[in-house]
């Protein structure tokens, strides 16, 4: 079942993603991407928590293209650490993370484009 409470499913997310980094094996190549990794996919919850705090219309739009754009950083980071890493069930989850940043990548966008008159 897909949950529709955003903020809540964008900080499970963020549990999630540091779950992955921490069962990754740690290694001159893994550990510059898994802090990538954490900083932009940890950032997708809390720009949109922001976002829901917002001052203004224009500063929720603005939060909400944050997000967009720290979910497509994330995405990139996802899929490099995914090759660098060995064991089949860490690329497995990776590709589950994959698909949930593709969700929020166009959740983002439909909020982003129905505010787009701010």
């Amino acid at each position: 079942m897909v949950d529709y409470d955003l903020e809540e499913r964008t900080a499970k997310f963020s549990e999630n993603i540091i779950e992955l980094c921490k069962k990754a094996p740690k290694n001159t190549i893994t550990i510059p991407l898994i802090d990538q990794l954490i900083r932009a996919g940890t950032s997708v919850g809390a720009n949109y928590y922001e976002a829901n705090g917002a001052s203004s219309k224009r500063d929720f739009r603005n939060k909400i293209f944050i997000c967009k754009k720290e979910t497509k950083e994330s995405m990139y980071w996802l899929r490099i650490i995914a090759r660098a890493l060995e064991e089949e069930k860490l690329i497995g989850k990776c590709r589950e993370l994959w698909q949930e940043f593709k969700e929020f990548t166009l959740i983002f966008s439909t909020i982003a484009s129905k505010t787009s008159n701010v």
